[in-house]
């Protein structure tokens, strides 16, 4: 691994390289990016932040409400994602999900060496919601489980658990969708463009936050064949049943709103993911459970306006003190 050097974020923030070598899908070389906020003086525990599809970690505020409690705070930008994505690479593309064990097997590694091994709490965003779990399950049938990696908790933000839109869409077009994925595993899917929630978010539309538009789109990267299917053999792997072995908070907003373009119900709504499929499907975790909507909230709870925001911090807070993970 390369040093920690200076984050884009700034002061306080620093990023670390984790090359990963050839990537299985031909795409040359690869690599994960993790990156850490300066940790409190006597830490507690850890968090590692994931984040979600044409997404990467920028939520300084995650990381100032987190180490605020005691926790070191790191965040994964994952394989051509954000910044560790390079030129010619299919950003976001992956064929199989269990392929990201390998920058999270390495991101624990090194924060458990560096907090001295302190418990640590998992955290993610969307499509991040659904990488996590499914790495939890296959950690759990190792000798162990995850109480020997010294993971203790969860906590997902409007988890992906379901494909959205209609429902033959989850039947014979996730069929159709695989079949293409085995000759043009990289093509697009021909989808109306959308910058509604994008619009929502970035300063320069109707938002508020600042945040690298190469790495965060507000039309999103391409949906691919490939990626997408094997999103689908996740979800049917989630829906079976899962074990990750620890507490898990579920946070979604309290409706969904889509459209192609901003309206202001968008900023009150998830317009990426029908939330009651995340209510649904919240229970196929396994193991100790609280599923909370927020009223108001964006896709992300953790970007929604002020109001809702505060609420899911909220849940947080009372989530980590129930648990036990702070006193």
């Amino acid at each position: 691994m390369t040093d920690w050097i200076p984050d884009d974020l700034g002061e306080g923030y620093e990023q670390l390289t984790i090359p990963l070598g050839a990537d299985p899908d031909g795409e040359g070389s690869i690599d994960a990016t993790l990156v850490r906020r300066t940790p409190p003086a006597d830490t507690t525990g850890a968090v590692i932040y994931v984040h979600g599809f044409s997404d990467y970690f920028f939520q300084t505020e995650l990381a100032d409400f987190f180490t605020d409690r005691g926790f070191a705070f790191y965040a994964l930008d994952l394989r051509k994602c954000g910044r560790s994505r390079h030129e010619g690479q299919t950003g976001h593309y992956v064929s199989d999900l269990a392929m990201y064990d390998a920058e999270l097997g390495r991101a624990l590694e090194v924060v458990k060496d560096e907090t001295g091994g302190k418990p640590v709490v998992l955290a993610a965003h969307s499509t991040g919601g659904l990488i996590l779990p499914l790495w939890l399950n296959r950690l759990n049938q190792k000798p162990g489980g995850v109480a020997a990696a010294g993971i203790v908790g969860m906590v997902l933000n409007s988890p992906w658990f379901d494909l959205q839109g209609k429902a033959w869409m989850r039947s014979v077009g996730t069929k159709a969708i695989a079949w293409v994925a085995k000759v043009k595993p990289t093509t697009p899917i021909n989808l109306p463009p959308s910058n509604a929630y994008g619009s929502s978010l970035h300063v320069s539309a109707y938002g508020e936050w600042e945040f690298n538009t190469t790495y965060k789109p507000l039309d999103g990267f391409p949906v691919t064949f490939g990626w997408l299917t094997a999103i689908r053999r996740g979800h049917a792997e989630l829906h079976k049943g899962l074990d990750v072995g620890i507490p898990s908070l579920v946070l979604r907003s309290s409706r969904t709103v889509f459209a192609r373009t901003w309206n202001e119900a968008v900023d009150e709504a998830d317009a990426v993911l029908d939330v009651k499929q995340i209510a649904r499907w919240a229970g196929c975790l396994g193991g100790s459970l609280t599923s909370l909507p927020i009223e108001g909230a964006k896709h992300d709870v953790f970007i929604s306006r002020e109001g809702p925001r505060k609420a899911a911090y909220a849940a947080v807070d009372a989530w980590l003190h129930h648990t036990s993970l702070i006193s």
